[in-house]
């Protein structure tokens, strides 16, 4: 697998409460690793809760002699919540902190992936099509036939999560099993991209982009082009 990601402040926040990790080289058991978190919580919270998920994640996989992704998805997940939960009641300024997880481990053929919250995962080729499925009461909404999808993207209560890391003492990922199509790429991107260019121009940019790092630049540069009103996350996946 090859991979490139780049995180960006945006155009319209002071700080940066993403955090992204991408590694085409084995983990421990596992060949490889892609995540994207976006932080929630105040100025300082946000942006530790992102980090604490990933870097909790990823060492919590490098230590593992699991040999299933979901399996250790699910476990390092688990462990990475619960110590954001408990860092959150231990410390008045980190309290209500949280943060979204995409993450995604490719192996013979097949893309593992695991999320909480509204950071996405999409297979793009000729089409492009969302793998996971966002926490949000958009989505909610829209699943209950109350709100057509797509006015979901300009509605006024698009931010608010049904689903994050560090909220509950326990939580439990969705997980997703997709065959990996030969010339298709994978993207996981942070809301700050999702919620500022559409699908079928996410598309456009990714079949019209060669180079793994002029395109994920060119993605977020067309967000920040559209406003930039949040930070922006993306890691780029191709085989």
């Amino acid at each position: 697998m090859k991979s490139c990601g780049k995180t960006d402040t945006g155009n319209k926040r002071s700080n940066n409460q993403d955090s992204i990790f991408y590694s085409d080289k084995p983990i421990g058991m596992m060949p490889n690793l892609y995540i994207v978190a976006d932080g929630m919580g105040g100025h300082r919270a946000g942006d530790k809760a992102s980090r604490m998920a990933i870097d909790i994640t990823v060492d919590f996989i490098k230590d593992s002699t699991l040999e299933n992704p979901i399996a250790i998805l699910k476990r390092a997940i688990a462990f990475a919540n619960s110590e954001i939960f408990k860092a959150a009641g231990n410390d008045p300024d980190l309290q209500g902190m949280g943060t979204t997880m995409v993450a995604a481990i490719a192996l013979d053929g097949k893309l593992y992936v695991a999320n909480i919250g509204d950071s996405r995962l999409y297979a793009i080729d000729s089409d492009i099509k969302q793998i996971t499925m966002d926490h949000s009461l958009v989505e909610e909404l829209i699943r209950n036939g109350e709100l057509e999808r797509k006015k979901g993207r300009n509605h006024p209560e698009r931010n608010i999560i049904t689903k994050a890391m560090g909220s509950k003492e326990e939580i439990v990922p969705d997980f997703f099993e997709v065959d990996i199509h030969k010339g298709e790429r994978f993207l996981l991107c942070s809301d700050g991209l999702s919620n500022m260019v559409e699908d079928d121009e996410i598309r456009d940019i990714v079949v019209e982009h060669d180079d793994l790092k002029e395109m994920t630049q060119a993605l977020i540069d067309r967000a920040n082009y559209y406003g930039g009103s949040d930070n922006i996350s993306v890691v780029v996946v191709e085989e």
